[in-house]
Formats: structure tokens, sequence, C-alpha cells
């Protein structure tokens, strides 16, 4: 199985993946709208033998399976104002 990855012009960081080049029929019409043009990123074997750096390959195949897309958002700001971040304690 492989999957193609698309990189969001509108959004830093996101990423759509499809199971077929240039088909987005099965992204809903506003995901499209938010995501912006897609730009190719790359074509990508979903058997193992490469990881992906932000997504779990098992998740990935699922959603590609289920609902035909997988959209990878960023990580969520790291927040410095955190206790753990507290240089006083």
């Amino acid at each position: 199985m492989f999957c193609v990855i698309y990189r969001s012009t509108k959004r830093d960081q996101t990423y759509l993946y499809v199971d077929k080049k240039d088909d987005f029929s099965r992204v809903p019409e506003a995901l499209m709208e938010s995501f912006g043009t897609p730009h190719l990123v790359m074509l990508l074997p979903l058997d193992g033998s490469k990881k992906l750096a932000s997504a779990d390959i098992e998740k990935v195949k699922q959603a590609l399976k289920e609902e035909g897309f997988y959209l990878q958002l960023p990580p969520p700001p790291e927040n410095l104002l955190s206790p753990r971040h507290d240089a006083n304690k």
C-alpha cells in the first residue's frame, strides 16, 4: 500500500495523505478549502520500510481505508509558562 502526501499552503506543518495522486474525491470540501492548494511532497510506501516523523503508519493506513484520507496536524505549541518551566521551583 502506498500513500501520497501533500503539504498545505494555508496551514504550516499540516499534511494531507491520500491513496491516489491528485484524488481528493473523498476529502470533505470544507477541509480542502481550509487546506489550500495541495503541494505534492512525496509518495510513500506504507509497508513499514520507512517511518513517518509525526504519524503512526497503522493509523494512516486505517484512515485511508475507512475515510479515504489522513490529516496530519502540527504538534501543539509548547507552553513556556507551564510549571515545569518555572526556574524558581
